[in-house]
């Protein structure tokens, strides 16, 4: 591909998966000084892409001028103006297929992401279960800009960088202190398969509360909210941050942690995109299906082998089983020591 290279980049949702892209593009523009990117997403995932050079953000609105094919018509004119040289799809939905194949017939060179989706049915199957690691998901978004000519090779490493605390975040949080520990708590995630039982995930707040750790309750929704301020109420030192922060600023206070406890959900992918360890706790899903956090180590992943994981690879199936074992027999105490550890 020609230096001035000027990629559309295609992902839309979820939220982790938007975020899990930005390290890849950081690392690309890094190292392909010529390439500018437009990256087409949703408005409310524009904070993931801050600070990657020569990055063009363009909203897409599905439910408003966006939406039904028309709407991705009047989407893929307006993407035209800026006169790109290839497509890069990190989606492979049928918004994202449709916008691509319109550029295709334009004579824009296309590149889609290849899901593995034969190798995560192998992963993920009752029976004859294929164990291995999959390829990243981090890896396969790098081999589409690979495909289009582009050089890149991903570090897979954090690289913290706390950054001064913004005015509505300074407001909840106060300084932090040189002695302070401040640990992320991300106990939600939008399917229940992924989720730790919250009694489990709360003694796990209180020990962390009683050893004087500074904890932050990220969350997203009402049913969240309530959850998240019981425990704020009821544990010394931890505060909820649920409909009190913008993405920017939950982003802004994440890079200043020293840890993440999170589920296999966004949070993960957050705290990684700021180069922040996370502790990650594992349920039906599996960091084999290589959606476990950019720069993140097997070793901090909280989980149980047994002969039914994964039977997901997004969590959004029911227990088979009927017992959710994977989580119900998770150890909260052998999950402490890991968190304790990785912060010593």
């Amino acid at each position: 591909m020609p230096g001035q290279a000027k990629i559309l980049v295609l992902r839309f949702s979820a939220m982790g998966d938007v975020a899990m892209t930005a390290p890849v593009l950081r690392e690309l523009q890094e190292q392909n000084p010529g390439c500018e990117l437009i990256v087409v997403s949703r408005a409310l995932f524009e904070p993931f892409f801050e600070g990657i050079p020569r990055l063009k953000f363009h909203p897409i609105e599905p439910k408003g001028k966006h939406k039904g094919f028309f709407g991705l018509l009047r989407l893929f004119n307006e993407l035209r103006s800026y006169r790109i040289t290839a497509v890069a799809d990190l989606h492979q939905n049928l918004r994202s297929r449709t916008i691509s194949s319109l550029f295709r017939f334009a004579g824009v060179k296309v590149e889609t992401l290849n899901k593995g989706r034969s190798e995560k049915k192998q992963l993920t199957r009752k029976e004859n279960k294929f164990l291995k690691p999959l390829k990243p998901m981090p890896e396969r978004y790098a081999d589409i800009f690979r495909a289009l000519g582009l050089k890149l090779q991903l570090q897979h490493k954090l690289i913290p960088n706390p950054e001064s605390l913004l005015g509505p975040v300074l407001a909840l949080t106060g300084d932090k202190k040189s002695t302070d520990r401040w640990i992320g708590i991300a106990p939600f995630a939008q399917h229940l398969q992924k989720v730790y039982p919250l009694e489990k995930m709360e003694w796990i707040v209180n020990q962390l509360a009683e050893k004087g750790y500074k904890l932050w309750i990220f969350g997203g929704g009402q049913k969240e909210q309530k959850i998240a301020e019981q425990w704020e109420q009821v544990h010394k030192n931890s505060c909820s941050l649920v409909c009190k922060l913008s993405l920017k600023e939950e982003l802004n206070l994440v890079s200043n942690l020293d840890l993440m406890l999170s589920m296999d959900s966004a949070g993960m992918h957050m705290a990684s995109l700021k180069g922040i360890p996370v502790v990650s706790i594992w349920g039906a899903t599996h960091p084999f299906a290589g959606f476990l956090g950019y720069g993140q180590e097997l070793k901090n992943c909280v989980q149980l082998d047994l002969a039914c994981r994964p039977c997901s690879v997004y969590g959004n199936k029911a227990c088979y089983r009927g017992d959710f074992a994977c989580m119900n027999t998770l150890s909260e105490v052998e999950t402490l020591k890991i968190i304790t550890d990785t912060l010593s």
